[in-house]
């Protein structure tokens, strides 16, 4: 994808805001080594705001350096992903409940059109366009309810969790026919101005995502005990 051009004096908070928009969008992916040369070219700056904006990521945990290897977008262990999926569970039970309370009748629109055209199909495959509206669906929820340093984390945390490197997933740590009543049960929640009932939902939607991840690290923990023991 072309980048645009970035004309701003405030060069270093413009590549900041497109790198992590690359990020979230996957087409940086976890694990992938950030290519500042072509990044630059593309942008149309020079290394200096490219490597500053590189800092504030790497600051917020979306990048890491590695000594004489450059900046690689940073990809996170099993053990930490059911971290943050428990710091989303607070977080984001507390942003569903305000919502509830704040949330007006167009907005409701825009949250129950996400997910629209996935309730038209009996098995999801398009994990792609799921994954977007995955995100789309949990970052407009963050601005409708949340003040603006509140919804700023939400994003970074919701970037973090699509760390998880499933080759055919697009970031999804459970399927999309595992997902979809749950965040429509979030947005009728939410939209019947419900703020426990839009909580509880959010924080059973998160909590049963981080339980998927348990589960795997204890088969991964067996399946290489298993291994040892042969």
């Amino acid at each position: 994808m072309k980048r645009p051009l970035i004309t701003s004096t405030n060069l270093d908070q413009k590549a900041y805001q497109i790198i992590k928009d690359m990020i979230e969008n996957r087409e940086l992916k976890p694990g992938e080594k950030i290519p500042q040369e072509k990044l630059a070219t593309d942008l149309g700056i020079s290394r200096t705001p490219l490597i500053s904006a590189l800092k504030f990521l790497e600051q917020e945990k979306l990048v890491e350096t590695k000594p004489r290897r450059g900046f690689f977008v940073r990809l996170f262990s099993l053990e930490e992903l059911v971290s943050i999926f428990e710091i989303r569970e607070v977080l984001e039970g507390l942003s569903a409940r305000r919502a509830a309370h704040s949330i007006t009748a167009s907005q409701c629109t825009q949250l129950r059109k996400i997910f629209e055209p996935f309730t038209k199909v009996s098995n999801i495959t398009d994990y792609q366009a799921y994954s977007a509206a995955d995100r789309k669906f949990h970052n407009l929820l963050a601005e409708i309810s949340s003040r603006e340093f509140l919804s700023s984390i939400l994003q970074t945390y919701n970037i973090i969790s699509l760390a998880y490197l499933y080759p055919t997933r697009e970031g999804l740590i459970r399927t999309p026919n595992e997902t979809i009543q749950e965040h429509i049960d979030i947005i009728e929640a939410i939209c019947s101005y419900d703020p426990k009932a839009a909580e509880l939902a959010m924080r059973f939607h998160l909590q049963t995502t981080a339980a998927t991840l348990i589960e795997e690290i204890q088969s991964d923990k067996s399946l290489r005990k298993e291994v040892n023991n042969r």
